[in-house]
């Protein structure tokens, strides 16, 4: 590197200037130096390149053709060293996040002002992901997980775990007998198909055999939920999910018959990685949320 002719990045500065304006004086007055200062720069500047970069002609200054190619170049890698620059700052204070969508989009995001107002300087990117991946190969800096705390080279960090209840429209009740579990025989069962046992799991608990039940599948629980809305069967939410359509009462508890699932959500981070502080304040900050819930 050391015998590269690689350019100080004033005189770099001092050319692009003096090349954008025509003139030496104009580029001292733009840089705050002085004319004489640049016009030294410059010259150093050409000695080391052993090119002559401009004509000096009276008063005024012009490019060569060695000049005009080289500006070119030159303010495109000024232009790439700035744009980087301020990629880096901006990532110093910025945190990316991978988080579930209903759990985003309901749980987090009402919340997150409150991180915000506590953290003006940190910029929160969110990006939806259902399913754990490779940090390696992703510009994520963490992930809000459900499941079991088993993601591969990263540490899970428990958040809180989920209690599901059946729901169904007023309607589908009412045009219903459904007293117990057993009654949901021939009825329409809700899935989702990140938790395809749930069901299962939930009868079991109950004390009950699945009964032979049709089925529907949704990616997210805001689907899953709006279908039981409109009458086309009971789906299996978690009940911290739900507050808004219960106190409509677009949805209604089938049975009292709750299920507290063994998972749960985790906040994850990768292993190796250094310390990244927006996302040690929104550690602490969730954290101290999850504790309000929780208490």
């Amino acid at each position: 590197m050391l015998n590269r002719p690689v350019p100080s990045t004033s005189m770099l500065l001092a050319f692009d200037m003096a090349a954008r304006t025509g003139s030496f004086t104009a580029a001292a007055r733009e840089l705050r130096r002085t004319q004489g200062a640049v016009s030294k720069q410059i010259l150093a500047l050409e000695a080391q390149l052993g090119v002559a970069l401009f004509d000096r002609r009276h008063n005024t200054v012009v490019l060569t053709e060695a000049g005009l190619s080289y500006a070119r170049d030159v303010r495109a890698a000024l232009d790439l060293i700035q744009t980087a620059s301020m990629r880096v700052m901006a990532n110093l204070r910025a945190l990316t996040l991978a988080v579930l969508p209903t759990f985003g989009a309901r749980w987090l995001m009402p919340r997150l002002p409150r991180f915000m107002k506590e953290h003006p300087g940190i910029t929160v990117h969110m990006v939806t992901r259902v399913s754990p991946f490779d940090f390696r190969f992703e510009n994520i800096d963490a992930a809000i997980h459900y499941g079991k705390p088993d993601w591969p080279n990263a540490d899970c960090i428990y958040l809180m775990g989920e209690q599901v209840i059946p729901v169904c429209s007023p309607a589908f009740r009412a045009e219903r007998v459904l007293r117990k579990p057993a009654d949901l025989a021939g009825t329409m069962l809700l899935h989702i198909e990140s938790r395809p046992h749930a069901w299962l799991d939930w009868f079991r608990a109950q004390g009950v055999e699945m009964p032979q039940c049709a089925g529907m599948y949704f990616e997210q629980f805001t689907t899953a939920a709006q279908a039981a809305a409109v009458g086309l069967g009971t789906a299996l939410i978690p009940a911290f999910l739900l507050q808004d359509e219960l106190e409509r009462g677009e949805l209604v508890r089938l049975f009292d018959m709750p299920y507290r699932s063994p998972l749960g959500y985790y906040l994850v981070q990768p292993d190796g990685r250094p310390a990244h502080g927006p996302l040690e304040a929104f550690k602490d900050w969730l954290l101290r949320e999850v504790g309000k819930r929780e208490g």
